[in-house]
């Protein structure tokens, strides 16, 4: 249990135990509180989980809540920005080889397989919340997603196909790249746990699905 006011301790290396900072004791219990929600999220929409449920499985009382997030929106929107900010950061770093299209979406989509298997609660919540959702939260994921297709297309443009592009198309090529991730985030939550055949039919899916949208660069005349 993560009790708010507690005294915490740490052990060291050795195994001495060493006092944990008031500091380290509040984002332990700002974590408790996000993984409670998601916990309790395995299931169900964001929008029926109260505070009462979150901070009850939390392990603090109810009032301790208010010193970490101003509602259960900011708690919301916190777990989408936990769910995303390294997923953003692992695929950019997927897509360093800008000579071959082939190999950025093989690292791409083999960087999105491996983080989803790793944090397929943060995923559900995710994409839930995504189609279903409403609110801040679901103002919160549209917000990372175009954010993520920003990032995209900024990279896009680095590719010798790409460099006379217009900002506007770059990102509505960057925009069909992240819809057809996101169609793999599903269908990867569809396949049942340890189904290692279905998990290659759909990486293979994947890949070929950023394939077809990669063909028509070449032929794509771009706007004026």
């Amino acid at each position: 249990m993560c009790h708010d006011e507690a005294v915490s301790t740490l052990p060291d290396v050795v195994g001495v135990e060493e006092p944990v900072t008031r500091q380290e004791r509040k984002q332990r219990t700002r974590q408790a509180l996000l993984d409670a929600a998601l916990e309790l999220l395995a299931d169900r929409g964001f929008a029926s989980l109260s505070l009462r449920e979150v901070t009850k499985r939390a392990g603090i009382v109810p009032t301790a809540f208010y010193r970490h997030f101003a509602s259960m929106e900011e708690l919301g929107v916190a777990l989408v920005e936990e769910a995303t900010r390294t997923l953003r950061g692992m695929i950019r770093s997927a897509r360093t080889d800008r000579n071959s299209y082939r190999r950025m979406i093989q690292a791409s989509v083999r960087t999105l397989y491996e983080h989803v298997r790793a944090r397929e609660d943060h995923f559900r919540f995710l994409t839930r919340e995504r189609y279903s959702g409403t609110g801040p939260v679901a103002r919160a994921i549209a917000v990372e997603l175009k954010l993520f297709s920003s990032e995209l297309a900024i990279d896009l443009a680095r590719f010798d196909h790409l460099r006379e592009w217009p900002s506007e198309d770059l990102y509505i090529l960057a925009d069909l790249i992240v819809t057809a991730m996101l169609a793999t985030v599903v269908e990867l939550l569809e396949v049942r746990d340890g189904d290692a055949a279905a998990d290659a039919r759909t990486i293979d899916v994947a890949q070929k699905r950023l394939r077809l949208i990669l063909l028509g660069v070449p032929r794509w005349k771009p706007s004026a």
